[in-house]
């Protein structure tokens, strides 16, 4: 997709001249550079910044941030560029903030269970760190995204169901304001009632109300004996309802994740493995070795009265990995079904008890419309994706691959679930928001105007002013 770029402006007497002269060669105007950060992942139209500012600490960024604003000059924050629904496009130009290079972890306290990152740690390198130490952190979108993006973004993913999302396990954050002034929100304690709650308005903000330069985690300990396990079911219908038993039954699972025969077919292809190609769970159990034991029987047991066939578990580090790394490459798999096709990537998330039918609708949606679109999802939790694939020279099919995300959307806000189960809003679900939210999205845009008077953190994403 052609990148769209402004002109770069005059350098004396401009933000870039100002920029230039504090940053030195950690600024870049190069075209290629600029073409690197001109969008994240999906189909939204790019759009590249005039500049980008490869950042160290949270000091460099708050001086950037003074420039900024002096020339009121936009800033768009910039980590891993995982995010899928336009967050990261320069819709007004400005300055791009790199944030990749600050990838300390400042600090670790396992008697605590609590960790201090930088905003460019990615999830992957945290836990390769703590893994000597027996903790680990639990969110896991599959991208290895950077743990500010993640918090920007309110991230969740597969361990969702059990250890929560992005929104549980941030305690505490450094931001940097519109102004440049520097914050530090919430703390080391577990619970605190004192004031608002900034941390959580933060977590979710996609970096429109200031960049998030520092997080406080919270971790947890490795378990005792972690164990994978593969379900085949007769009809989507029998595995999302044996999820819904499973969870109304307390089962304490860390992951469920369901692929629909078309990404199973998808996944045995490219991950080279041999799954039945039926609708199938992926699982996980955690705890001691007899609860994971007396888990996956359980599980066993519910999955055979919704026609749960073939369940096989394992506790060997191998077959868990390898399973896992095939569920997050099943976006690879989906476009290896029609190799030159993009996907559009959308997520909606609904109650529980909806969830069998709003997938199940969405998938004859998806087949009705004579499109390619593998299903998948966190289902513990009520999350869902579609991968569709399309054309992007093809008016007509790209018309009908909106058309279904749009239904998605539709149907899922009409059982009281939401537009984005962890995707973020960004450009892509602007349009749903106050269908969602309501006369709320108002006060939302009271405090972004509150905060960032002049538009310039992340301009034109969540909602227009």
């Amino acid at each position: 997709m052609a990148v769209m770029f402004k002109p770069i402006p005059n350098l004396p007497g401009a933000a870039l001249s100002d920029l230039a002269e504090r940053f030195g060669d950690q600024l870049s105007v190069s075209e290629a550079v600029r073409r690197n950060h001109a969008s994240g992942e999906g189909l939204h139209a790019d759009s590249a910044p005039d500049a980008v500012l490869m950042v160290r600490t949270t000091q460099d960024v708050s001086d950037a941030v003074v420039i900024c604003a002096r020339h009121e000059f936009p800033v768009i924050a910039f980590g891993a560029g995982s995010s899928i629904e336009g967050q990261l496009v320069a819709t007004r130009g400005g300055l791009s903030i790199d944030l990749s290079e600050m990838n300390a972890i400042l600090q670790t306290n396992g008697a605590d269970l609590d960790a201090r990152v930088q905003a460019g740690v990615t999830r992957k390198q945290l836990n390769a760190h703590l893994r000597d130490q027996g903790l680990f952190f639990p969110v896991d979108p599959g991208a290895d995204a950077s743990i500010g993006g993640m918090v920007s973004t309110r991230a969740s993913g597969t361990t969702t169901v059990r250890y929560g999302g992005m929104r549980a396990n941030v305690l505490g954050l450094t931001v940097v304001l519109p102004t440049g002034q520097v914050i530090t929100t919430g703390g080391r304690a577990r619970k605190s009632s004192a004031g608002y709650d900034l941390t959580s308005l933060f977590t979710g903000a996609e970096g429109t109300l200031g960049i998030i330069t520092e997080i406080q985690l919270r971790l947890h300990g490795i378990p005792e004996e972690i164990a994978a396990a593969v379900c085949t079911f007769e009809s989507l219908k029998g595995a999302v309802d044996s999820v819904i038993d499973a969870v109304q039954y307390g089962l304490p699972m860390a992951r469920m994740e369901l692929l629909d025969s078309l990404s199973i077919q998808a996944v045995n292809a490219y991950s080279q493995m041999d799954h039945a190609v039926q609708p199938t769970l992926f699982l996980e159990f955690h705890g001691s070795p007899t609860a994971v034991a007396e888990q996956a029987e359980i599980f066993r047991e519910i999955a055979a009265g919704h026609g749960g066939g073939d369940f096989q578990w394992s506790t060997s580090p191998e077959a868990r990995d390898k399973l896992w790394d095939a569920r997050h490459k099943a976006y690879f798999a989906a476009l290896a079904l029609s190799p030159g096709r993009l996907g559009l990537t959308t997520d909606v998330c609904v109650p529980v008890s909806e969830l069998a039918d709003c997938l199940l609708k969405t998938r004859v949606d998806i087949d009705a419309s004579g499109l390619i679109g593998p299903i998948l999802g966190h289902v513990g939790d009520g999350n869902f994706h579609a991968i569709l694939l399309v054309d992007p020279n093809d008016p007509d099919e790209v018309a009908r691959v909106r058309a279904v995300s749009d239904r998605m959307v539709r149907l899922s806000l009409a059982v009281g679930g939401t537009c984005t189960g962890e995707h973020g809003v960004g450009m892509g679900k602007k349009k749903y928001l106050r269908a969602e939210h309501g006369d709320a999205v108002d006060l939302m845009a009271v405090l972004k105007q509150a905060v960032d008077p002049k538009n310039l953190m992340n301009p034109g994403k969540i909602f227009d002013l």
